[in-house]
């Protein structure tokens, strides 16, 4: 289970700091140190459960939400971001329905 977890992060990382090389060196060493130091928990002990979840949650935020973006030349505030097949995109159904209620200046008053 562990192997397992430890796998599937470092591919996330992968994915996720595809062509930063800096970044993706310093996530592989933490991912490494962070299982290098959980490694004499017993595979009975409850942490060690929890520990290999928080591994794959850790995963599958890094696959899914993260995105990276990079500076586009000398324009101001101009970003290409690095959207890949695994990047959740929303469907905005919150932010279209969000103007539906009746919205208050919060002092109580309407």
């Amino acid at each position: 289970m562990a192997t397992q977890a430890y796998r599937n992060i470092m591919r996330a990382a992968r994915v996720a700091f595809n062509g930063d090389a800096p970044v993706l060196l310093e996530a592989k060493n933490q991912i490494r140190q962070s299982f290098l130091s959980n490694a004499k928990m017993g595979a009975a002990e409850p942490a060690t459960a929890e520990a290999i979840q928080h591994a794959n949650e850790v995963a599958n935020f890094l696959r899914v939400n993260l995105v990276q973006g990079r500076k586009m030349g000398d324009a101001d505030n101009t970003y290409q971001l690095r959207i890949h097949k695994d990047t959740e995109r929303g469907d905005n159904d919150s932010i279209k329905t969000a103007g539906a209620g009746v919205s208050g200046g919060g002092c109580g008053c309407k």
